[in-house]
């Protein structure tokens, strides 16, 4: 045993698209520890849900093909069959989703939706399970729990649907828990609420979370190590800290100097805010070879791209893909 919760090696998801697959998951590794919060940060589009769905094999068979590996506990659950894998779902492996309002099933009371989950996974009884779902309820800090426990989710807002899906998420003590955009659908004030919810209940269970976001103020705020995707790859990994104060491909620091909580630090305090140009190419236009992010910043020379891009080890826990990170700098500081 490596001593790693979950390790994800050269995965691909590919989706079809007029009869040919297309890998929005293109060899990604990576490995999360116990009680870890691992975030995996990137821009639309560039494969983080297609990648947390795919722990699930949540993605629809007819049109999706995966290969690679996903140890969880050091079985493969690619090799699972469906049955087995309903055994993980839920209990081993919770799933928040981004949208709660599409993720609960608009005819079913709160209750009865928290409850789903302890009836496939457990022997508890009526009286236990409907004790489990309040105690959840109230965890997650819905005020009223007993008028909540029956309500449908179009009578909540959003915030509530919300910690509703976690309470779904957590009811059975899982090991690990995937967040997707856990906080994209609501306001500023509920995203803060939302965030510190999670914090405190993954403290408290000492669960594994991977935490897939865009917004880097959270990445700083709640995880361990962080992943950068872009175009389906993972492009550099490490420790909160090394990435956000050291960050080495030219997509890592693009996103950190676009942002108005980190553009100082990223580009020596200047004050400069960084334009990401154009945007993530879609899946049938994607580039085979060398750098995919090379197209968005073309003053770099194109002689100091790899054409295989390969990955760089940095530090103990600091990996960068492709060699162009070497002499990266912003074209407004030339």
């Amino acid at each position: 045993m490596s001593g790693n919760l979950l390790e994800i090696n050269d995965l691909y998801t590919s989706f079809r698209i007029h009869n040919e697959y297309y890998a929005a998951v293109d060899g990604v590794s990576i490995s999360v520890k116990p009680n870890e919060v691992f975030a995996i940060v990137g821009e639309s589009g560039c494969g983080k849900s297609a990648l947390a769905l795919s722990i699930l094999r949540l993605h629809k068979g007819f049109y999706t093909k995966i290969t690679g590996g996903i140890l969880y506990k050091g079985d493969d659950l690619l090799s699972y069959t469906d049955e087995e894998l309903n055994e993980v779902r839920g209990k081993e492996i919770g799933m928040i989703f981004q949208d709660p309002l599409t993720a609960l099933n608009p005819l079913m009371k709160i209750g009865a939706q928290i409850e789903e989950t302890l009836l496939f996974h457990t022997g508890m009884g009526a009286g236990e399970r409907a004790d489990r779902a309040l105690e959840l309820l109230n965890s997650v800090g819905i005020e009223r729990p007993n008028l909540t426990y029956k309500q449908y989710p179009h009578e909540l807002s959003g915030g509530m649907r919300q910690r509703a899906m976690i309470a779904i998420a957590l009811v059975c003590r899982p090991s690990l828990v995937i967040a997707d955009e856990p906080t994209t659908a609501l306001d500023v004030t509920i995203q803060a609420q939302i965030l510190d919810l999670l914090r405190e209940l993954q403290k408290e269970t000492q669960s594994a979370v991977i935490l897939i976001t865009h917004d880097l103020s959270v990445v700083a705020e709640m995880a361990h190590r962080v992943a950068v995707m872009y175009a389906g790859q993972i492009v550099e990994t490490g420790n909160v800290n090394e990435i956000f104060h050291n960050p080495r491909h030219p997509y890592t620091r693009s996103l950190l100097a676009s942002n108005p909580s980190f553009a100082d630090e990223a580009e020596g305090g200047d004050g400069f805010l960084h334009v990401i140009e154009g945007m993530v190419p879609p899946l049938d236009k994607m580039p085979r070879t060398g750098c995919r992010f090379s197209s968005r910043i073309p003053w770099i020379d194109a002689g100091a791209h790899e054409q295989e891009p390969a990955y760089h080890k940095i530090g103990d826990d600091h990996i960068v893909q492709c060699t162009c990170h070497e002499g990266f700098i912003f074209k407004e500081d030339k």
